[in-house]
Order: C-alpha cells, then structure tokens, then sequence
C-alpha cells in the first residue's frame, strides 16, 4: 500500500470518528472541538486530492473564524441542555430511519458504477508551476461570475436579517437615537446662568461671628 493512501485511510477515520462524536456527545463545547478536528482532517484529505485552495479557505474560514464564534456563543448563551434533550428518544425512530436512507444513497451514488476507477480515472499529472488557485480563480469570475455575486448577496441578506432578529431593545438600557444626536445644537445642551457676586468678609469678622454664636 502506497503512503498517499495509508494516510488517506488514516485521516479518513479520524474525519469519521469525529463526525460521530459531534453528534453523540453530551457537552457542546466538546461538540464543536470534534467538528474542528473533523474539518481539519478534511483539509488534510483535499490537500491529498490537491486541492490545495479549499483546504486552506476550509481551515482559515471555517477553523479560524465559524467556529471560533461558534464556541463563544455557546459559551456565552445560558442555555438548559436538559430541557433541549427532553423527546430525543421519541424523535430517535424517523431520525434514524433517513439518516439509513441517506447512507443507502449515498452508498448507490458513491458505488463503484460512478465513482470508480473506470468511471472516474485519475486525472494526469500537472506542471510543477502549476496553480489550481489561480485556475479556480479564472472559471469563478468569468464563466461563474454572475452566480458567485448572487451568491454573495443572498449571503449579505442572510446576515443582515439574523443581526435583525437578535436585535432586542432592552428597556433598562440607555441609548440615543443617532438623528436625535446628530441634530442636537449647544443651546439647547449648555445654559449659562449669572449669579451675583458675593464680597468676602475680612478673617476678623468671621472669628468675631464665631465666637458670637460658641457664647450663645
């Protein structure tokens, strides 16, 4: 067995085992660790294929930045997993009855009839100074232009409407509307009152005056 394919195995059951054990286990911290490794050891397994552009988005994008965020939400929410748990064994009979079709199909598609040797072979050998990067970047901004920026908008839209369905308005939080702030003038924050001077008395007359009232 070649070395290319003993790690291909080895990373391969790794990447199952950890997708296995984001859903199985209980904590959702150690949830999101799995699935981290579980997308590390998919970046190992493109780079094999030599995709070397979407191992390193798959590793800084979603390694780096998504789960990142992810684990600090969970951390952050105070959330009642035991509540959440409550029907899982209700809901465990269908759940496992498509996760068994989805593996009988993908088994079919993933036979040897379409994804075998004689179907698929391997592609040749490129130059040395080839770069798939930059040929990917070639197709995606001139054959596949128009889809990639839809793409991006419809992910724009998304994002804009999660930040406005988690915005909620706290009552005990103070804020001030930006327009309200904007045309604010300084007459109407500052206003200069005159107060009439007062003539300080000299030190004798204070003393006097407090031992006047000590006598009283």
């Amino acid at each position: 067995m070649e070395f290319k394919t003993c790690v291909f195995y080895f990373l391969s059951t790794i990447l199952v085992l950890a997708a296995l054990r984001v859903v199985t286990a209980r904590n959702p911290v150690h949830a999101a660790l799995y699935l981290v490794l579980a997308f590390f050891n998919a970046g190992g397994i493109w780079l094999l294929l030599s995709a070397e552009f979407l191992a390193v988005v798959l590793v800084m994008v979603y390694i780096g930045a998504v789960m990142v965020l992810f684990l600090f939400v969970v951390m952050m929410l105070d959330i009642d997993f035991k509540k959440l748990r409550e029907g899982f064994w209700r809901y465990l009979p269908m759940g496992a009855t498509v996760g068994g079709l989805l593996a009988v199909e993908m088994a079919l598609v993933l036979g040897g009839r379409y994804f075998g040797l004689d179907a698929m072979p391997e592609p040749a050998a490129k130059a040395a100074d080839y770069s798939n990067t930059q040929e990917l970047g070639r197709v995606l901004y001139t054959e596949y232009a128009y889809p990639f920026e839809l793409a991006a908008f419809v992910l724009l839209i998304a994002m804009v409407a999660a930040v406005s369905l988690t915005l909620r308005r706290r009552r005990a939080s103070k804020y001030i509307a930006p327009e309200v702030q904007v045309a604010a003038r300084h007459e109407e924050r500052m206003t200069l009152v005159k107060m009439a001077a007062e003539k300080k008395k000299p030190a004798g007359d204070e003393a006097a005056e407090a031992g006047a009232g000590g006598g009283r």
